[in-house]
């Protein structure tokens, strides 16, 4: 798993968001104090108290989960906006945890084979069973 230190000097040398509301980012700046968050492209608001989680495997496994979760939701709800940015979101945790499925660009049907993959490897939820989740009933109607 990448390190604060490694995803910081990643974003400062080009790595961007992937999302155009920057949710990836988002959820990936709880685990990084206040000092770090413009690197980011986050900021507090102003008043804001600030208390970043432990960037450990177990708590960025929980963000995950919820956030297959909320992308099967979506996916399933043919939500193509949402899912997309959900399916960039959990390449973001595949690439902090250095995992290979970061790599996988299969889009079909809003998203549903990558949250396929990681919900079996993981142990997650997986609303789709038996299934892909590349077949035409999960398709644009």
């Amino acid at each position: 798993m990448l390190s604060r230190e490694q995803i910081l000097s990643a974003v400062r040398e080009g790595r961007e968001t992937d999302c155009i509301d920057g949710r990836d980012y988002v959820r990936l700046g709880v685990f990084f104090p206040e000092s770090d968050l413009p690197a980011l492209g986050l900021k507090l608001n102003e008043g804001a108290t600030w208390e970043p989680k432990e960037l450990t495997r177990e708590n960025v496994l929980a963000q995950l989960a919820d956030d297959v979760a909320f992308g099967f939701e979506k996916a399933l709800n043919k939500r193509g906006i949402s899912s997309s940015l959900m399916h960039s979101t959990v390449k973001m945790w595949m690439w902090v945890l250095e995992d290979d499925l970061q790599h996988m660009d299969d889009y079909a049907q809003y998203g549903l084979p990558l949250f396929k993959q990681v919900a079996v490897k993981y142990g997650f939820d997986n609303p789709i069973g038996d299934h892909n989740g590349d077949e035409p009933e999960y398709a644009c109607d």
